[in-house]
């Protein structure tokens, strides 16, 4: 073999040799690709599992968040003050409507609602192995309940409290039961008055769908009357009533000491507080100790609550 001839041959050896390399650091490039691919599928699915407890909490001044707060020991007395001991970390919300979106959408959260606005979007735990249920609330069984207050002033407008007659009679009551709440009163009935008064109606956002549906049967009887109904909360509500801003406030928790003595009280219904879940979360009872131990942070996964 003459020179020129072993040129050429070292040419195409070294082409190949370099061919050969440029493969395997592609495979190489690939399989590694590939690797961290899996590694961040698995983190994904990781991320998406139950482990932190996400806290989702009403806003101050809700008397749902009193309520709650207070039956679960949230609350505390501390040198003749109330001190909430909510989490900081909690999500806080301004309505029932907000808690039970945000719960909808977080596989990992916690909250509590109304019970009569409970929906399928949302899964309600039992609390100490009781189901929160109407039968429940009203037997005393499922420990988590409060009343629906009606507040006004003394000597208010009596067309303005004529709706109050019906909320207590036994039709108003019939709505009450029908709408998932604890009828209050009972033996009582009404009469209408052709009333064409317009009134305020303010406060809790777990009162406003039930005064809704009383409102508009009330409506049905007398065809003249209007109501402004303006769900600001429960301690807004109370305020309202006080300073006569609205002739009728809500509140979904018991009067405090400084407000009752300003303002006349009527129960129109009692409602449990419903702790609720992800419907993809396990998890389906919890006892009233963890649910204290969440709520203030000091038990943060999932794989601590009883």
């Amino acid at each position: 073999m003459n020179l020129k001839k072993l040129g050429k041959l070292a040419i195409v050896i070294g082409l190949a040799t370099t061919l050969a390399a440029c493969g395997a650091s592609k495979d190489s490039a690939n399989n590694k690709s590939a690797n961290t691919s899996t590694e961040g599928n698995k983190t994904e699915t990781a991320s998406a599992d139950l482990s932190k407890i996400n806290v989702i909490s009403r806003e101050a001044g809700s008397g749902t968040r009193g309520a709650f707060t207070e039956i679960t020991g949230v609350l505390e007395k501390k040198d003749g003050q109330e001190v909430d001991n909510t989490t900081e970390e909690a999500a806080v919300q301004n309505s029932t409507d907000a808690v039970i979106t945000t719960v909808s959408n977080d596989p990992a959260s916690i909250g509590y609602i109304s019970l009569g606005s409970l929906n399928d979007t949302v899964k309600a735990l039992k609390v100490e192995g009781v189901e929160a249920t109407p039968e429940n609330v009203k037997s005393g069984e499922y420990k988590i309940a409060r009343p629906f207050n009606i507040c006004y002033q003394e000597g208010a407008d009596e067309k303005a409290l004529d709706l109050l007659k019906f909320i207590e009679s036994d039709e108003g009551q019939k709505i009450v039961e029908a709408e998932k709440y604890i009828p209050e009163v009972s033996g009582k009935t009404y009469t209408a008055i052709d009333n064409d008064a317009h009134i305020t109606i303010a406060g809790s956002t777990s009162v406003t769908p039930l005064m809704e549906k009383l409102v508009e049967a009330y409506k049905e009887l007398n065809p003249k009357f209007e109501a402004d109904i303006q769900a600001t909360g429960s301690s807004a509500g109370i305020q309202s009533a006080i300073d006569g801003t609205a002739q009728i406030g809500m509140a979904s928790r018991e009067l405090k000491d400084e407000e009752a003595p300003k303002v006349k009280v009527d129960v129109i219904a009692r409602d449990g507080i419903a702790v609720i879940v992800n419907k993809e979360n396990p998890a389906e009872d919890v006892s009233l100790a963890s649910l204290k131990d969440i709520f203030t942070g000091s038990m943060t996964q999932w794989s601590e609550v009883k």
